[in-house]
């Protein structure tokens, strides 16, 4: 399985990414080891959402989509889960899952 999420920083930015595992990656962010770029400079403080998909190709195409949305469109992602309002036709969205039941913070 592959994971596409976005997380909160300190200066409210919002950062994509995809990973096998949530878990282990989010630690790497909260932790500034082994994190992206961004969020060594940009510290996470909140995952803000997470979906789940059967394989790479699907997640990069995801994480791609949600890159080149505004904040705005990114903001509203994250509080109604509507990919499929604000992705069509660019993805399948019977394709993801949202994991409501992920908390990962500090």
């Amino acid at each position: 399985m592959y994971y596409v999420y976005i997380l909160r920083c300190e200066d409210n930015s919002l950062y994509t990414g995809i990973t096998t595992d949530v878990e282990h990656r989010m630690k790497e962010h909260f932790s500034k080891v082994n994190g992206a770029k961004y969020t060594y400079s940009h510290t996470a403080k909140k995952l803000e959402g997470v979906w789940k998909t059967e394989n790479r190709v699907l997640a990069s195409k995801l994480e791609y989509h949600i890159k080149k949305l505004t904040k705005v469109k990114k903001e509203e992602l994250i509080v109604k889960n509507n990919l499929e309002e604000l992705l069509h036709p660019k993805i399948e969205s019977s394709q993801y899952k949202r994991l409501e039941n992920f908390i990962f913070g500090p």
